[in-house]
């Protein structure tokens, strides 16, 4: 049985997109069927504008398609990747997990599995509470929470967050820390627990 895994991120110069394209591969590597879908945009058009690189990702990434509580239901997993604001997820994830109040009622989320990834301009910017804010919303759920912790040496390269893969980000937007890998692990880790819930609900 193929597991289907959601990849739900926001991003607003392409990191978590980037990152998001590469647990894809990770996971597809593995078989499963996956959608790599974005969260709707808050920001104001103007402020989209103001900013160059702001502007040319979401204008790159007008067709990736907006996750729907329908592609919830869908997935037996989910790994979110969103950029760290002021130690929590951007206010574009919230908003959208904010809706899912009515799958959480009927119990859609009970046993899905569920990982994290984040990114900051500093190595120190709460990277680490960003993914635990995250994953206290996954734990009223009653989803299963599948992070990489030391498992793999890939997460050591990538610095070490045992949560979920997180990178810094240069003032030129530039990655810091070679991450591609820990993302790969991360997303077969989560297709794997997957495939372990998935085969023993059955």
């Amino acid at each position: 049985m193929s597991i289907k895994l959601a990849i739900i991120y926001y991003s607003s110069t392409g990191t978590n997109f980037q990152m998001s394209k590469w647990a894809k591969e990770g996971a597809e590597e593995l078989g499963a069927e996956v959608k790599v879908l974005k969260v709707p945009e808050l920001a104001p058009q103007h402020a989209i504008d103001s900013n160059p690189a702001w502007k040319t990702h979401a204008e790159a990434t007008k067709d990736v398609p907006e996750v729907t509580l329908a592609d919830l239901e869908w997935a037996d997993a989910y790994i979110f990747s969103t950029p760290t604001r002021y130690g929590s997820v951007a206010a574009q994830m919230r908003q959208f997990i904010d809706t899912t109040g009515g799958l959480w009622a009927k119990g859609k989320f009970t046993n899905k599995v569920v990982s994290a990834m984040t990114s900051a301009q500093l190595s120190h910017a709460g990277q680490e509470a960003t993914i635990l804010n995250l994953y206290t919303s996954m734990y009223h759920w009653g989803a299963i929470v599948v992070a990489p912790g030391f498992t793999d040496s890939s997460i050591y390269v990538a610095g070490g967050n045992p949560y979920g893969a997180s990178v810094t980000i240069d003032k030129d937007g530039k990655m810091i820390e070679d991450v591609e890998a820990a993302v790969k692990y991360q997303a077969k880790r989560t297709v794997t627990v997957a495939e372990w819930v998935t085969k023993g609900n059955n």
